[in-house]
C-alpha cells in the first residue's frame, strides 16, 4: 500500500507557475514509476507526465516544455514544477503512483488559472 498526498495547487494568473508536490508513505525508489494526472470539469482523467523509477520522464504533448517532472527519492516526493500557465490548464491534479499491477492515487488539488 502506498498512501499519496498532494499539495502546491491554488490560484494563479496565467503566465505564473506553481510547484506540485506529492509525498508518498514509503521509499518511492521501489516504485515502476510515479506520475501527475489531471481531470477538469466534464472531461476525463488525462496524463499530464510521468517519471519512471529510472528517471524517464513523459509529457502531455499540451504541456511539454512548459511543466517539468522530477522526483527526490530520499523525501519520498515527486514534484511538478507548472511554469507559463494557462487557462486550460485548470483542473484538479492527482499523483499517482504504479507498483507492478497496483495503481495508487491521491486525493487531488485544485489548480486554477486565472485569465
Amino acid at each position: 500500500q502506498v498512501q499519496l498526498v498532494e499539495s502546491g495547487g491554488g490560484l494563479v494568473q496565467a503566465g505564473g507557475s506553481l510547484r506540485l508536490s506529492c509525498a508518498a508513505s514509503r521509499n518511492i525508489f521501489r516504485l515502476n514509476a510515479m506520475g501527475w494526472y489531471r481531470q477538469a470539469p466534464g472531461k476525463q482523467r488525462e496524463l499530464v507526465a510521468t517519471i519512471t523509477s529510472g528517471g524517464s520522464t513523459n509529457y502531455a504533448a499540451s504541456v511539454k516544455g512548459r511543466f517539468t517532472i522530477s522526483r527526490d527519492n530520499a523525501k519520498n516526493t515527486v514534484y511538478l514544477q507548472m511554469d507559463t500557465l494557462k487557462p486550460d490548464d485548470t483542473a484538479v491534479y492527482y499523483c499517482h503512483a504504479l507498483q507492478i499491477r497496483d495503481n495508487y492515487w491521491g486525493q487531488g488539488t485544485q489548480v486554477t488559472v486565472s485569465s
